[in-house]
């Protein structure tokens, strides 16, 4: 076996972006000389046995054990995060041990964090679309960004450490993902195979016997399918290594291949369940605030 020349720690290994990276990270030519180690959650621990069997190094924890993730960073040349994009204590203890590891060896370790285009949100409540278009090429653009978008307070506190000098960061921000994801790790029964956004409004519309959508479902989301996003990752994790990526400021990366208006989800949801005799009629509805009280709607 070749001798271990990087260490990579990384985060959200069980999950549906997570999962289609790890998969790619140990099919990928620099997994012989990297060691991964992977943080797994005690509800997870069976999971481990699968993990070993492909060469990954279990560490047993959660985002609120703040000294471990500092401890797992100091450790580490790359920490791959794509667990919780608001957890900002997690985040400053990553962020922690990656200055120990940069004053013990002077080197600048490589933080690729997983944000989200939720940063982009407005208050339109889906009764119009926005003229803005956003572009990651545009770092000005990017900064203007209020403090208090979602995300934004962990993405400013990772852009403040590589003003430092003491890492180098890459924020990868993916869109609504949509497909199943298919990779090893789903085949050994590690990964949840399925998105978040689309299935949380089936099941809202089943919830109620009805789809549905925010307001008028004017508003406009980008999308990307789970094999694109998952390629991004492995496209700047390699650029990051040959030190042609842009770091900092300029090292933001939105993940989307196109775009959808939610009334056209809602309506294919609606005619859906219509069809198949769960739903009062193909036309979706406006979300009532007593919908947002129901926990199958609450976040939609």
């Amino acid at each position: 076996m070749a001798p271990v020349d990087k260490r990579i720690f990384f985060t959200g290994a069980t999950g549906y972006i997570g999962g289609s990276v790890l998969s790619r990270l140990i099919e990928h030519p620099t997994y012989e000389t990297t060691e991964i180690s992977v943080l797994i959650r005690p509800s997870k621990k069976d999971k481990i046995p699968a993990l070993e069997s492909l060469g990954l190094k279990p560490v047993l924890g959660t985002y609120d054990d703040l000294e471990l993730l500092k401890e797992e960073a100091s450790k580490a040349d790359i920490v791959i995060a794509v667990a919780d994009a608001d957890n900002l204590p997690a985040a400053e203890a990553i962020l922690k041990g990656l200055k120990e590891r940069h004053e013990k060896t002077g080197t600048q370790p490589l933080l690729i964090h997983t944000s989200g285009t939720g940063v982009l949100i407005d208050n339109a409540l889906g009764r119009y679309p926005t003229d803005a278009v956003y572009d990651d090429l545009d770092p000005d653009q990017i900064e203007s960004l209020a403090p208090t978008q979602l995300h934004r307070n962990v993405d400013l506190a990772i852009v403040q450490a590589d003003k430092e000098h003491y890492i180098k960061s890459f924020i990868i921000l993916p869109s609504t993902i949509y497909a199943l994801a298919k990779s090893k790790l789903v085949d050994l029964g590690i990964q949840n195979p399925r998105s978040i956004q689309i299935p949380q409004l089936i099941r809202a519309g089943l919830a109620r016997g009805q789809g549905g959508m925010v307001g008028q479902g004017e508003n406009i989301w980008p999308n990307v399918h789970i094999d694109d996003i998952a390629d991004l990752f492995i496209v700047v994790y390699e650029s990051a290594l040959s030190g042609k990526a842009a770091h900092g400021r300029e090292g933001f990366y939105f993940g989307e291949n196109g775009e959808h208006r939610l009334y056209d989800v809602a309506k294919a949801i609606s005619q859906t369940i219509y069809e198949l005799g769960k739903g009062k009629s193909p036309e979706p509805e406006t979300f009532t605030e007593e919908d947002y009280k129901q926990p199958e709607i609450n976040g939609c």
